[in-house]
């Protein structure tokens, strides 16, 4: 878990230090649309079929993989840097490869949680696991930072690499590879109708399709959308400035609030994987979200950022523990893919409505209408898992 925050500090180290270098190349704000759809799209279109790779083959080399991947990226970066002969196309490329990194990572990664864990614990795991890469995410930009002011550019992103050195080297060690509690290894390539067969499993569980719709309804709906629209919530509602410590703190309030909240979570034991959980925990995320896009007090929006960060680690986590908890063993890292799928790629969606709304009405009532919208179709999706099935 630890070696994984490192890695997901890496990949928003590399975040930091490449939007920075792209906008001083080519000032396009084409390309920075194409920055948040080249993350997302990986694991919109590729979810599904990475999972059934993580059902094959052992998660342990395809992880490394992914991070080998990673370092290539980071490496390819600090070589065009360097040589002072990046082009715009290049750039697209290794987007794209970040992002399919990110999406090969995700179904090999929860499959392992299945070897470490017994199926009791899994839930704790889940949590754990995503508290440390939250972490990640939240020092992230400060070490992105600190290596672009002590080394430069070019050298802090060759520098970190070594950020995605831990996982790799762990698992040339670890005995798990995915499938060792299950028995299970597909022993067939899956053809494109069988990848997507699992859908009909999916659809066919009530409970499993509503947590899977409910993680795709955060990541539509609000997404991404309170880290890009910080500095307008800063220079606007709240009048703080987007320099300085008032600003830098509403950056880490969300981030905060899901360590402490996964932390305590732990500690406690006394939140357990329910769909009652998800729903009220998602329709919470929803309601501050809404909060911080319409509040003018600044000590308002540091507490629901801080709420909203706990609630949301909390719908995320809980509804992954249930997905892997209720998928049969034989599509696990199918349905796992769809997970990721719905609850990663459609923030792919999110940046395309928060870009559109926001040029009609200003970013603040497009991400207030994003948080509005979660907590309706989260009730009404609560409504009809609640319906009984028909009888036919």
């Amino acid at each position: 878990m630890v070696t994984a925050g490192l890695s997901m500090m890496g990949d928003n180290v590399e975040h930091v230090i490449t939007y920075w270098m792209l906008w001083q190349a080519f000032h396009s704000p084409a390309l920075v649309g194409f920055e948040v759809v080249s993350h997302w799209l990986p694991f919109l279109l590729l979810g599904v079929p990475f999972g059934a790779l993580a059902e094959r083959y052992d998660c342990r080399r395809l992880i490394q993989v992914s991070q080998l991947l990673f370092m290539f990226v980071s490496f390819s970066w600090g070589v065009l840097f360097l040589t002072d002969s990046l082009q715009m196309w290049e750039a697209c490329v290794l987007l794209v490869l970040h992002g399919c990194a990110g999406a090969l990572w995700g179904p090999a990664e929860q499959l392992m949680l299945h070897d470490f864990a017994e199926p009791e614990d899994l839930p704790g795991a889940v949590r754990m696991n995503a508290t440390f890469r939250s972490i990640g995410v939240l020092c992230g930009p400060v070490v992105g930072s600190a290596l672009m002011l002590i080394l430069g550019p070019t050298y802090g992103i060759f520098a970190n690499i070594a950020l995605y050195l831990p996982m790799t080297l762990l698992l040339l060690r670890t005995p798990q590879t995915g499938h060792l509690r299950s028995g299970y290894f597909m022993d067939h390539r899956p053809g494109l109708r069988e990848t997507f067969s699992v859908l009909g499993t999916v659809a066919h569980d009530r409970v499993l399709f509503g947590m899977i719709m409910l993680a795709g309804l955060g990541a539509l709906a609000i997404g991404g959308s309170l880290q890009v629209s910080m500095p307008d919530f800063a220079t606007g509602n709240l009048s703080v400035g987007s320099r300085g410590l008032g600003y830098g703190t509403l950056l880490f309030a969300g981030g905060v609030g899901g360590v402490l909240g996964g932390f305590l979570l732990e500690a406690t034991g006394r939140i357990r994987p329910t769909v009652r959980v998800v729903v009220v925990s998602s329709i919470l995320f929803g309601l501050t979200t809404f909060i911080v896009a319409t509040t003018h007090f600044y000590a308002i929006a540091l507490v629901a950022l801080a709420i909203g960060g706990f609630a949301n680690l909390a719908s995320n986590t809980v509804s992954q523990a249930i997905v892997q908890l209720r998928a049969p063993v034989a599509e696990r890292g199918r349905v796992v893919g769809v997970y990721s799928m719905f609850g990663s790629g459609l923030r792919t969606g999110n940046g395309l409505t928060l870009a559109f709304l926001g040029a009609l009405w200003g970013i603040p009532v497009a991400v207030a209408i994003g948080g509005a919208f979660l907590v309706v179709a989260t009730a009404a999706l609560a409504l009809l898992m609640r319906r009984p099935p028909r009888r036919g």
